[in-house]
Parts: structure tokens; C-alpha cells; sequence
């Protein structure tokens, strides 16, 4: 009886989250730091395979929810650089994993259903070669859909990422086949493992209880000033309100962040010595890249307060 109306209750919150979620833009890309598979199969008393198999069907249910919602990119810290240092056991296991996992991508009706588009980022030339064929082979099936798209960091470490990318930079530098002067943020990104892709990050989620990065995406989240959100649950335990939740932070953290720079552009226009709405709203939207729309709504959230 008990677990009935829990269940009710749980059904009730992540319908009245959702609704209010979709009442404000959503993240377009949203990372995860998928962490806390082990610590979940220990608590069971089972191997770290185990964790790591559920985890799995945790992060297909997200990238369910993305699509529900609107969400066009999910990049998941699957494999990390540091996790070479795992047992060789443990390595394993998750190796045959993800082939398992990238051989189903192939044939999975909802990939094509949904034209999701599967790409992998990271050194990939450390994973075992039937790792990197599978993978190579999710890639090539997907690589002209465009309504979804799905980044799998394998063999990934940010700062490794940004290195490698200078070094190669330097090399053309020095062989003349790229200026110095030429270098900027569109060079990087063009020289990073993903060649650009994934996107800016709007919203990091990190499962497990911890509160830091662990060396993820740098370039996309940090100078994209995105939003992080912590949260206790191992990643195999991850629900739908768990995910609603991080979301909702992410829009609360834009509201401020538009309202503030809305207010700017009215407090730099009195300095001026003039206060035209429209100016106003012309200078909001090449500031945050928003609708007039947007703007009006914000200037009338300001003016209720």
C-alpha cells in the first residue's frame, strides 16, 4: 500500500517537473560524468561488472529523455584516461561492454528511428582494436543523422585533449602550414580530438556524490560558463526527476544570467544619457542572442518584481 502511493507520488512530481521544465528553453548539450557504478555494485555485494551493466540501461533512459524534452546533444564520460590504471579485469569487462554496446547501436531500431548520431571522442588509438573498429563502425551507420546526437568520451582526459590539440597546432605553425597570427578559439576547437564537436556544454551532471569535473570537456564547459549540477545517487540509480532536477537548475541559473545582463544594458543606456526600450531590447538580444521576444518577457518579468 505504502509503495503504491510512493509511486503515485513519485508520478505526480515528475509530471508537475516536467511541465514546469518545458514551460523555459532547455539545455541544447548537456554532459555527464557517469559516476558511482562500482559503489553501487559493492553496496549489492556484486562485482563492478554489475555496476557497470546497469549503468548502461541508465544511460539509454537518458538519452530517452533528452528526445522527450528536446535535448539535440549528450556527451557521457564513459572511459577516462586514469581508468587505464583500473585492474586489468575491470578494463576488460568494460571493453566487451562497450562493443556489446556499439555492435546494438548499429542495428538498434531507435538509433535510425530517431536518427540519433553517435560519435566518439578521446585518444581512441589506446582502446583495444575491436573496441575501435566497433566504434568506427557506430560512427560511419549514424554519421548522417542529425536530429540527436550522442558523444561517448572513450580514453578521454581534457587536459591530454588540449595538449595534444596545441602540439598539432605548432607543428603546422612550424611547417608553415598555419599562421601563428591565424590561431584563435575556431583553431582549437578545429584540432581537438572531436574536431570541433561536441558543442559548448550547457549543463554538466556529475552522479556519485562527488563535487568536481574530473578533468571533462574544459574548453566546452569552461569558457561556455555552463551550469554543473551535483547529485547523490550512484549513476545506476539516476532517475527521471534526478535528470528534471538538474535541468530546472540549469534554467533557473539562465533566468538570472538574462535577467542580469537586461539590466546592464539598462544601467550602460542611463549612462548614456538615454533609456529607449528599443535600444534596450536591440542590445539585449545581441548580447544573450535571444528573441525580442525573450527580452520583452524578461523586462516584463522585471517590472512585476
Amino acid at each position: 500500500m505504502l509503495k503504491k502511493i510512493a509511486n503515485t507520488l513519485y508520478a505526480g512530481y515528475e509530471h508537475l517537473l516536467t511541465k514546469e521544465i518545458m514551460e523555459n528553453p532547455v539545455p541544447s548539450h548537456i554532459a555527464i560524468i557517469q559516476d558511482g557504478n562500482r559503489r553501487y555494485a559493492a553496496k549489492l555485494g556484486k562485482p563492478s561488472h554489475y555496476g557497470h551493466f546497469y549503468g548502461a540501461n541508465t544511460t539509454e533512459k537518458v538519452m530517452e529523455w533528452c528526445l522527450e524534452l528536446g535535448i539535440r546533444q549528450l556527451t557521457i564520460y564513459a572511459f577516462s584516461t586514469e581508468n587505464f590504471n583500473r585492474p586489468y579485469a575491470e578494463r576488460m569487462q568494460l571493453f566487451r561492454l562497450f562493443k556489446q554496446k556499439f555492435d546494438e547501436i548499429c542495428i538498434d531500431e531507435r538509433v535510425h528511428r530517431d536518427q540519433m548520431q553517435v560519435r566518439v571522442i578521446g585518444n581512441v588509438g589506446l582502446l583495444p582494436r575491436d573496441v575501435r573498429l566497433a566504434a568506427k563502425r557506430a560512427e560511419r551507420v549514424t554519421q548522417h543523422y542529425d536530429k540527436f546526437c550522442l558523444n561517448v568520451a572513450l580514453a578521454y582526459g581534457g587536459r591530454w585533449e588540449l595538449l595534444d590539440a596545441i602540439k598539432t597546432i605548432s607543428k603546422k605553425v612550424k611547417v608553415g602550414a598555419l599562421k601563428a597570427k591565424d590561431v584563435d578559439q575556431e583553431t582549437i576547437s578545429a584540432y581537438l580530438y572531436s574536431n570541433g564537436a561536441p558543442t559548448n556544454v550547457d549543463l554538466i551532471i556529475r552522479t556519485g556524490g562527488e563535487k568536481r569535473m574530473s578533468n571533462f570537456l574544459p574548453w566546452q564547459a569552461s569558457g561556455n560558463g555552463c551550469a554543473a549540477y551535483f547529485c547523490a545517487p550512484c549513476w545506476p540509480e539516476f532517475r527521471k526527476i534526478d535528470f528534471l532536477r538538474a535541468i530546472r537548475t540549469y534554467q533557473m541559473r539562465e533566468k538570472e544570467r538574462r535577467r542580469s545582463t537586461v539590466l546592464r544594458a539598462i544601467s550602460l543606456l542611463k549612462e548614456c544619457g538615454k533609456i529607449e526600450l528599443e535600444e534596450v531590447i536591440e542590445l539585449s538580444k545581441r548580447a544573450l542572442k535571444i528573441t525580442r521576444g525573450d527580452v520583452i518577457k524578461i523586462l516584463n518579468d522585471i517590472r512585476s518584481e
